[in-house]
C-alpha cells in the first residue's frame, strides 16, 4: 500500500515512475490484514508496561502475543527502545505526529477509491472494539471520550444489551462495545492496492519485477535489475516495509526497526457481523471478506524468516468460536506476515542521511493499509519540493 501510493502521488506531480515490486502490489503484508482504514487510530500501539501483563506474556499465556526465544536477542535492543518510549509521556508525544496522518486517513484514502472504481470493496459502516469485562469497557469508554475531545474522533458506546441486538450473531454477554463511526473496511485488502496499482498503469506507469537486493549506484544515478532488464533513475524510493532493515542496514544505517508477525484464517461465512469486532481484551480482529470470515492475530515476535508457529491462531480461534460459533476454516493455509515497526513507533519518511537521491518510506507499523496514501503523499511532496500536507519532523530519517 505504501510503496504504490507513492507512486501514484509521484505520478501525479509529473515524475516518470517505475514500481519494482518481487511480487505484484497487494500480494504481501497490505493482503493480509484485518482490511481496515481505522480513521480512529490516532495513537500507536504502545508496548504495555504492566507487569503482570508482561509476565503472562513471556510465559505464553495471553493470546495477544507469543514470541520465538531465538529471536529477541537481536530485537532486544529495539524492543528495550520500545518499551522506554512507551511511558504515558512519550506516547502522548508520539500521538500528536501520528494523529496528524491518521487525521487524513480516509480523505486520503477517497480519491484513490473513487479514480480506481474500488468503491464495492469499501464499507463504511465503522467498526467496534468490543470488551468482555466491565472494567475494560469503562476503560474504553473514557478513551473514546478522550479521543473525541482530543481529536475529533467520533463513536458511539453501547452497553451490553444495545451491543447484543446489534450483534445477535455474539454467543456470549459481553460488556459492551465502543462503535467507531468514521472507520472504513475494505472486504478484499489486497485488491485493494491491486486497483490502485491497475490505476498507475492505466495513467502511464509501469510495475516490473525486480529484486532490491539489486540495487546499485553509479555516478548520480541509481540503477536495479528487473525482469526488463536495467532500470536507472536519479531518485529512488525504499519502501520495503518489513524487509527495509536487513536492506537498510547493508548501506550503513541502524535503525531500531523490529517486526511483529501476524497470522489471519478464513473460515466460512454463516456467522453474521454487520461490521468487523476487535475483541480488545483477547487481541483479535473478525472481520468479514469476500473470501469468507477472517480472523486475523496480534502480535509474534520472531524473525521475519522463521518457520510458521500458528499457536496463536489456534488460540485465537478457539476464542472466535466461543464468542460468534467460528468453525470450518476454508481448505486455504493460514497466511503468515510481518509488520514493521520502530521503536518510537512513529514511521520514517524523508531523505535518506547518508545517500542524494534516495528517500524512506516504510515503518508504518500496525497502519500502513490506513496511512499509505497521505504516507505516499507527502513524500511526493518533499521530492518535488512543495510544503508538506503536516510537519514532517518527527518522521525524518535523521532522528536515528
Amino acid at each position: 500500500m505504501v510503496g504504490t501510493c507513492t507512486a501514484l502521488h509521484l505520478q501525479a506531480r509529473g515524475f516518470d515512475v517505475v514500481l519494482i515490486d518481487r511480487r505484484s502490489p497487494g500480494l504481501e503484508t497490505s493482503y493480509g490484514n484485518a482490511g481496515l482504514i481505522q480513521q480512529e487510530a490516532v495513537e500507536p500501539y504502545a508496548m504495555p508496561r504492566d507487569p503482570v501483563f508482561l509476565l503472562q506474556s513471556a510465559l505464553g499465556l495471553r493470546s495477544e502475543v507469543s514470541w520465538h526465544a531465538n529471536a529477541i536477542p537481536q530485537m532486544l535492543p529495539a524492543l528495550w527502545r520500545y518499551y522506554k518510549n512507551s511511558t504515558a509521556e512519550k506516547h502522548a508525544l508520539a500521538t500528536r505526529a501520528y494523529g496528524l496522518l491518521t487525521a487524513h486517513a480516509t480523505s486520503e484514502h477517497q480519491p484513490l477509491i473513487t479514480k480506481s472504481q474500488s468503491e464495492y470493496l469499501i464499507s463504511k459502516s465503522g467498526f467496534r472494539f468490543i470488551y468482555r469485562t466491565q472494567q475494560a469497557f469503562d476503560d474504553g469508554c473514557a478513551r473514546a471520550a478522550r479521543l473525541h475531545k482530543d481529536y475529533g474522533v467520533a463513536s458511539q458506546i453501547l452497553d451490553s444489551t444495545a451491543l447484543a441486538k446489534a450483534e445477535p450473531a455474539l454467543r456470549i454477554a459481553m460488556a459492551g462495545s465502543v462503535h467507531w463511526l468514521e472507520s472504513w473496511a475494505v472486504s478484499d485488502p489486497g485488491a485493494l492496492v491491486q486497483r490502485y496499482a491497475n490505476l498507475f498503469v492505466a495513467k502511464g506507469g509501469q510495475i516490473l519485477h525486480g529484486d532490491a537486493n539489486t540495487l546499485g549506484q553509479h555516478s548520480t544515478n541509481w540503477h536495479v535489475q528487473t525482469d526488463a532488464g536495467d532500470v536507472t533513475a536519479s531518485q529512488i524510493v525504499i519502501a520495503l516495509g518489513p524487509w527495509a532493515n536487513a536492506f537498510v542496514k547493508k548501506l550503513g544505517y541502524d535503525m531500531p526497526l523490529f517486526i511483529k508477525r501476524g497470522y489471519h484464517q478464513h473460515y466460512k461465512r454463516p456467522t453474521r457481523l454487520s461490521m468487523p469486532l476487535l475483541d480488545y481484551e483477547k487481541g483479535y480482529v473478525i472481520a468479514p471478506m469476500q473470501q469468507g470470515m477472517r480472523l486475523t492475530t496480534g502480535a509474534e515476535f520472531a524473525r521475519i524468516d522463521a518457520p510458521a508457529t500458528p499457536i496463536q491462531l489456534q488460540k485465537t480461534q478457539s476464542l472466535a468460536h466461543e464468542l460468534v460459533g467460528l468453525e470450518d476454516p476454508l481448505p486455504t493455509p493460514p497466511w503468515l506476515g510481518s509488520r514493521p515497526c520502530t521503536a518510537d513507533m512513529l514511521p520514517i519518511m524523508g531523505a535518506a542521511p547518508k545517500h542524494k537521491g534516495m528517500w524512506f518510506n516504510f515503518g508504518h507499523s500496525h497502519q500502513g493499509f490506513t496511512h499509505g496514501p497521505v504516507s505516499g503523499r507527502l513524500l511526493a511532496e518533499m521530492i518535488s519540493k512543495e510544503a508538506p500536507l503536516v510537519d514532517m519532523a518527527s518522521f525524518s530519517p535523521a532522528r536515528f
